[in-house]
């Protein structure tokens, strides 16, 4: 089989496209952004109408050093063009903009990278009022088995519930799911002990390279240790005190580390909604790795009996399912906001979703049998917000059941499509 046909073969429809393929008719530049390997290229080489544009990538020496001498000479005789890894060329954004505003017919553009901070710096500076912005996150389940996105969340955003059900399915094992990961590549490989070593690689560039393109890190040893501290601490409060200490680091030196992981979207930072002024309530945000598998990886689990028998299991699984609303809340427009509520007395609900006006408090728990002891959380978090739509119970049974006026328990699979 040829490159072209591989490459074709591996390619999987993304939910994201729709919104892309729309602000392509509406804007003149499109920035597409994401973690490194989660498939931008791809997407961009195979999607329409994008593949059909001239493309060029800065990690190709040639193109690069036409975007440094003569930055409109690629663009020459097109008006729409796909500009790859574009952090790496600086001087192509001020291009970028003369084109924009000066060219007949209107020109269009995707800029594409990894760097988020080099490239939004760039184009928040020389691009305001004319670029719309994207997040490319790792896979869904739904898009790995070629599934729409599934209705579940924008229906509860609007108070509308699914019917009580047996499924009556057989879902997959969590298990090998969080040990492998969520991105394009790793779907390729079949043996699980080829995903540690795959893994391995991934964190070796990223701290080798990608790190280098928004910041200078000396000590990429205090580095990863920060990160492999991170990814056993993934679904629960941070601590910037308990970390720096744990890795011997100074509070400053793990706020700016933070920062770098959430710029390069490995890793989010999830703050409290704080709506209620009447319940005291912890303010230290939630953290969330992106991608379960490489928090996994980074945990020091390799294969799944050591992971099935972590007491990290469960936060691994919250992981898996905040990688699906994350992705899912970025399909409403504007995006919907995700945030953590957790009182002094430790009632919580694992993510509260905000869209506009609509508020849904969502549980997530690792069992098959899913009953109303499940549901405190959710229900103080509804007697604080008595306008909140309601709330969701997602666990790893086969059920649909109503569990309150307003709180359905409703198993995983119904993020996936």
């Amino acid at each position: 089989m040829n490159n072209k046909h591989s490459e074709q073969a591996s390619y999987y429809e993304r939910w994201l496209t729709p919104l892309l393929q729309t602000a392509s008719t509406e804007h003149p530049v499109i920035v597409l952004t994401g973690a490194r390997q989660v498939g931008k290229s791809t997407l961009l080489r195979h999607a329409e109408p994008f593949r059909s544009w001239r493309y060029h990538t800065m990690d190709d020496f040639d193109s690069l050093r036409q975007a440094t001498e003569d930055p409109q000479s690629l663009w020459a005789g097109t008006d729409a063009l796909v500009l790859d890894e574009v952090q790496k060329a600086p001087k192509l954004i001020a291009a970028v903009k003369k084109a924009v505003d000066e060219r007949q017919p209107p020109m269009h553009f995707v800029l594409s990278g990894s760097a988020h901070l080099l490239l939004m710096q760039q184009v928040s500076e020389s691009l305001a009022g004319r670029a719309v912005y994207f997040i490319l996150n790792p896979m869904t389940l739904g898009e790995i088995h070629g599934q729409p996105p599934p209705v579940l969340l924008t229906a509860a955003l609007a108070g509308q519930w699914p019917a009580e059900a047996d499924l009556a399915q057989s879902l997959p094992d969590t298990t090998p799911l969080l040990l492998r990961g969520f991105l394009p590549r790793l779907l390729t490989l079949e043996r699980a002990e080829a995903w540690p070593q795959w893994w391995e690689g991934y964190v070796a560039t990223y701290l080798e390279r990608d790190l280098r393109q928004v910041a200078q890190i000396d000590a990429l040893v205090d580095f990863r240790r920060l990160m492999e501290l991170l990814a056993l601490r993934t679904g629960q409060l941070v601590n910037q005190s308990d970390l720096g200490r744990d890795a011997r680091l100074s509070q400053s030196t793990v706020h700016r580390y933070l920062n770098l992981l959430e710029t390069t979207h490995l890793f989010d930072r999830l703050p409290a909604y704080t709506a209620s002024h009447t319940t005291r309530l912890l303010k230290a945000p939630k953290a969330f790795w992106t991608d379960p598998g490489l928090a996994v990886f980074l945990a020091g689990y390799f294969d799944q009996e050591s992971l099935r028998n972590s007491r990290e299991l469960g936060s691994y699984f919250e992981t898996m399912i905040y990688l699906h609303l994350r992705v899912l809340t970025s399909l409403l427009i504007p995006r919907a906001r995700l945030y953590f509520w957790r009182t002094q007395t430790g009632d919580e609900p694992d993510i509260v979703v905000e869209h506009g006006r609509r508020l849904l408090a969502i549980e997530i728990k690792m069992t098959d049998n899913p009953g109303y002891r499940h549901v405190d959380g959710l229900r103080k978090f509804l007697q604080a917000h008595p306008h909140a739509t309601g709330g969701l119970l997602i666990h790893c049974g086969a059920t649909i059941k109503r569990l309150d006026e307003k709180i359905v328990a409703v198993p995983w699979s119904a993020l996936t499509g």
